[in-house]
């Protein structure tokens, strides 16, 4: 039985990306019809919405699907969640992990759905500072927690492969609400998300 891989994307908005990414490889001075090129534009363009997808997503409805009443007050954190996105300003990627915790207010939601909101947000063009606080605010938004802290750490393929041509540089950045803005809550996240637990 022969393998058949199924896709759902939109086919209009398909249709129009593979006739720019046609021409984009021909005006990079390369074959469009070339063998090896020819379904390039239409796997470019299908690989470009999955990795927009995020525009589709509401990330405030996902933590409400699984959104349950506990009575805890303890952090709850979720660290080295892989995260891939595309920086708008050159459309390449950045890579890394986030580290997301808070402090539950009545309410706590599932798990994955922290990674799904990574997901949401890292799947659209981005920078990630925007990232990092968008990420913050819908936490924010559904569970109203008491605190909620989000670090995210990533290596940019705008910096290692043009430009200044750095590959080893990491950007960090950081957003803090409520109790995570008190210096020893911020500090326990922190060293929370930098030991190696067994």
């Amino acid at each position: 039985m022969s393998y058949k891989k199924t896709e759902h994307y939109h086919e209009n908005v398909t249709s129009h990306l593979v006739e720019h990414y046609r021409e984009v490889i021909s005006l990079i001075g390369e074959d469009p019809h070339r063998e090896g090129l020819l379904k390039t534009p239409e796997r470019v363009a299908k690989a470009v919405q999955f990795m927009t997808q995020g525009y589709h997503q509401d990330a405030v409805t996902i933590l409400n699907s699984a959104k349950f009443h506990e009575s805890i007050s303890e952090m709850v954190i979720v660290k080295d969640i892989e995260l891939y996105s595309l920086c708008e300003h050159h459309m390449l990627p950045f890579i890394g992990k986030a580290h997301i915790a808070y402090i539950p207010n009545g309410w706590i939601t599932g798990l994955s759905k922290i990674a799904r909101v990574v997901d949401v947000f890292s799947r659209r063009l981005q920078v990630q500072e925007r990232l990092t606080v968008q990420i913050m605010d819908a936490i924010k938004e559904s569970l109203h927690p008491l605190g909620v802290a989000v670090v995210i750490e990533a290596k940019h393929l705008c910096m290692m492969m043009r430009g200044v041509s750095k590959q080893n540089s990491v950007t960090t950045t950081s957003a803090f609400h409520g109790e995570f803005e008190k210096n020893p809550t911020r500090s326990e996240f922190l060293k929370l998300i930098s030991a190696h637990l067994s």
